[in-house]
């Protein structure tokens, strides 16, 4: 089993310094290579690559194409069996990669697994971006066990085990490369955020299985792209989500929910002007025309994808569960 570990960059010299070391350390050459995906950046990440880590092999993207289609090029360009896709802001551990690779040799239908994600912050809390495995709610709202909206478990070991998931996490994401091209890779319209989600749900409605795998840990520093104050990541995380639904949901759900949706997204946006942000309620409004104006194109890609899939969400209502009923925890949700 030959592993390509990819780490898309753009202008992360300072990241690929700090955390290149670690995956280096602790990632076999004898069946590991090692790419910097560079996504157009115009620091000095590539000469610095070239100067100070000379086993690690460069693909050059003529522009930022963002996580999704910046991806989906160099994945053309690289042949092996499971395409790692970490982050640049990871810090991976000692056999993180053994866990991962037993998985994918015993178990025949596993396509996607994702490690445990903690914080690289406090190291004792799980990260946002993944935590130990994603779900989405009836209305498409995603949330992990670990990680409900903003609210983070600590690690306690609780999720030391392996699960089946609804959605591994982009930060760190181990695909099958014959199911990656199978479904032909992101959904480069995405650009980033919520990419991995529906490329999981695609790989879900053609029989393969989504994994989450606890005895594998890295940790994730998070926003250091777009951070959780970014008018744009609000943008990208409205538009997707929509765009998401449309795709992917069965026939009987996707109109109640669609619209079910856009009225909650109103209110959000009424929340974000509440709390002195009207740059976010802008970015809110925006995603929704996005979103008109691609229908289209959205619903043709929909006629494409066989779903077979219908029990989608791990649980119901995750609003009023967690902003009413005060259920901040994954064990906590029914």
């Amino acid at each position: 089993m030959k592993i390509a570990i990819v780490i898309l960059n753009w202008n992360g010299k300072k990241l690929l310094d700090q955390f290149l070391p670690s995956i280096i350390r602790y990632s076999n050459p004898d069946f590991c290579d090692i790419y910097v995906a560079d996504n157009g950046s115009d620091d000095d990440s590539i000469s610095f690559i070239k100067n100070n880590f000379s086993s690690v092999k460069i693909i050059e993207n003529k522009a930022n194409f963002g996580f999704a289609q910046g991806y989906n090029l160099a994945l053309k360009k690289i042949e092996a069996t499971v395409y790692a896709l970490i982050n640049s802001d990871i810090e991976v551990t000692k056999n993180w990669l053994e866990p991962i690779i037993e998985t994918f040799k015993t178990e025949k239908n596993t396509a996607i697994i994702q490690p445990k994600i903690l914080d690289f912050k406090d190291k004792s809390k799980f990260e946002y971006a993944g935590a130990a495995g994603g779900f989405i709610d009836n209305y498409g709202y995603p949330f992990c066990r670990g990680r409900v909206f903003n609210s983070l478990e600590k690690d306690n070991e609780q999720y030391n085990d392996t699960k089946t998931i609804f959605w591994a996490s982009g930060a760190c994401f181990f695909i099958r490369a014959k199911v990656f091209h199978q479904l032909n890779g992101f959904d480069a319209d995405f650009f980033a955020h919520q990419e991995e989600i529906d490329l999981c749900w695609r790989a879900q409605n053609l029989g393969h299985t989504v994994e989450y795998n606890g005895q594998s840990k890295v940790y994730h520093v998070g926003g250091a792209t777009l951070n959780e104050g970014s008018p744009f990541k609000t943008f990208l995380n409205f538009r997707n989500n929509l765009n998401m639904l449309l795709k992917n949901l069965p026939k009987e759900k996707v109109f109640s929910v669609f619209f079910t949706r856009l009225f909650l997204d109103g209110i959000a946006g009424i929340k974000f002007l509440i709390e002195l942000k009207p740059l976010h309620t802008f970015a809110v409004i925006k995603a929704h025309f996005s979103v008109y104006f691609s229908l289209a194109k959205t619903l043709k890609k929909r006629k494409e994808i066989p779903r077979k899939i219908k029990n989608y969400y791990q649980v119901k209502y995750l609003i009023t569960q967690y902003f009413i009923k005060k259920r901040n925890t994954f064990d906590t949700l029914q």
